[in-house]
């Protein structure tokens, strides 16, 4: 899970760099992804003004989407069939045990170009309050679980969102020490309210979009009021002269990797084909994720030592959680 300090100083030149968008060829008009923002850990630490003084270094009316809790079929699917549509190019925090339920979905999120991070290994509701051993633990573990789903470890992004947003000394200072941005947002958009429609989470996420101007949105693709309300919200955006920005890490990532056939148990599917990336940008610099042995054996452990999970169980708690 460490990064190799060496190649972060080769990278540090290229550590924000934007890429020219390209055209949405099934829909000229799309909102597509205006450019793609390349970043290292080594100028972004912590980002979002929620909770942090730095955010991403976005223009007037650019915003930058991301999805936190998932996958969960079938509203990860909706969202996915939705972004792809309009050639929107987001950034998921996945949960470490709803990845390892649903990899097929999570190989479907990185073959249509999308940036994937990790959102621990099963939400704790109360980050804030964990030890060092237990954010370790979390950390680690979905991490673990993400790259088992992708079955690429070079694939997953070094971006890391704390569940619910708790932050603590002892978390930040863990993230940081092991070379990985820790997200916050700079808007949100109340989406994991039980009872909220798909229309309030529209009027909510423009209405604090245009106060701010720009920013980072935070939004869950395990709700059916999410997948009902993003098809609206890219409209919105681009009658309002909003761009999305997509975020990636400094490095190189394979452009695509082997589909899997869905299934209904949480066993491993069958591998049944390579798929090509959708829509990936050419200009894109991505930093190629390196790690030690001892790491890879301790993150390992700390997935495949997980108790068994109840995956709907799980995912109706997810369903009542804050971010």
């Amino acid at each position: 899970m460490r990064f190799v300090a060496a190649l972060f100083f080769c990278f540090a030149v290229a550590s924000v760099v934007p890429a020219a968008a390209q055209t949405c060829p099934n829909n000229p008009d799309a909102l597509g992804t205006s450019r793609v923002l390349t970043v290292s850990p080594t100028d972004f630490s912590r980002i979002g003004t929620m909770q942090y003084r730095q955010t991403l270094p976005l223009n007037d009316h650019e915003v930058v989407i991301t999805f936190d809790d998932g996958p969960l079929p079938p509203y990860s699917d909706r969202i996915l069939d939705t972004l792809a549509s309009q050639c929107v190019k987001v950034t998921y925090f996945l949960v470490g045990q709803m990845a390892r339920a649903y990899p097929w979905v999570v190989r479907r999120m990185y073959n249509e170009g999308h940036t994937i991070g990790t959102h621990s290994l099963d939400h704790p509701l109360i980050f804030q309050n964990l030890s060092t051993d237990r954010v370790e633990h979390e950390v680690d573990g979905g991490i673990s679980l993400v790259d088992n789903a992708l079955g690429d470890p070079t694939a997953l992004s070094p971006f890391f969102r704390i569940p619910g947003l708790g932050r603590s000394n002892t978390a930040e200072n863990f993230l940081a020490g092991h070379d990985l941005i820790t997200w916050s947002a700079d808007v949100v958009a109340d989406d994991w309210f039980r009872h909220i429609s798909s229309q309030a989470i529209v009027d909510r996420a423009m209405r604090r979009l245009e106060a701010k101007g720009r920013g980072i949105l935070l939004l869950h693709d395990i709700h059916p009021a999410t997948a009902a309300a993003l098809p609206v919200l890219l409209k919105r955006l681009k009658d309002r002269g909003f761009h999305v920005v997509q975020v990636v890490a400094t490095g190189e990532r394979p452009k695509s990797l082997p589909e899997l056939v869905a299934s209904n148990k949480t066993g491993w599917p069958t591998v049944v084909k390579t798929a090509a990336a959708s829509d990936e940008p050419a200009q894109v610099q991505h930093h190629h994720r390196i790690k030690t042995a001892s790491v890879h054996k301790r993150r390992t452990a700390s997935a495949d030592g997980a108790q068994a999970v109840d995956y709907s169980s799980l995912a109706r708690d997810r369903l009542t959680t804050q971010f």
